[in-house]
């Protein structure tokens, strides 16, 4: 199965963007794909063998569900292992280049939705990520 990948540039540190992408309060202010959807719960312990829970939902209430998965491997500021809660693997590269650094996320397709709409929406959030953590930077 070859995995899809979605990456983005963003204008601030590694230790910036590391903090970001895994302390839960700053998790609730990005994880989302669009603007009439929130991340209003967010844990996360960044062990070994250890989960995340993200809820993701609609703001209207309409709809909501719990995106998590288990740490594999850890290595701070350059990249997470995951296995999401449906066996899907997912990496997450962190590349320092001076004052920026570029975040690669690889992951592996579901099969619900089609391929494309599945990097586009991934993309949306981690661009909704590069612009909360550039405007924390500025």
């Amino acid at each position: 199965m070859t995995q899809i990948q979605v990456s983005a540039n963003i204008q601030a540190s590694v230790q910036q963007v590391w903090d970001c992408w895994t302390k839960v309060e700053h998790v609730k202010h990005w994880n989302f794909a669009s603007d009439d959807w929130h991340c209003p719960e967010a844990q996360n312990t960044l062990e070994i063998g250890k989960e995340f829970h993200y809820i993701m939902a609609a703001k209207d209430g309409s709809f909501s569900f719990d995106f998590w998965g288990t740490f594999s491997q850890i290595e701070p500021l350059k990249n997470l292992e995951i296995t999401l809660g449906d066996g899907r693997r997912v990496s997450v590269q962190f590349i320092s280049e001076g004052d920026s650094t570029i975040v690669k996320e690889s992951f592996d397709p579901e099969n619900e939705n089609p391929e494309e709409m599945q990097k586009m929406g991934w993309q949306m959030i981690l661009d909704n990520f590069k612009k909360y953590v550039e405007q924390l930077a500025a």
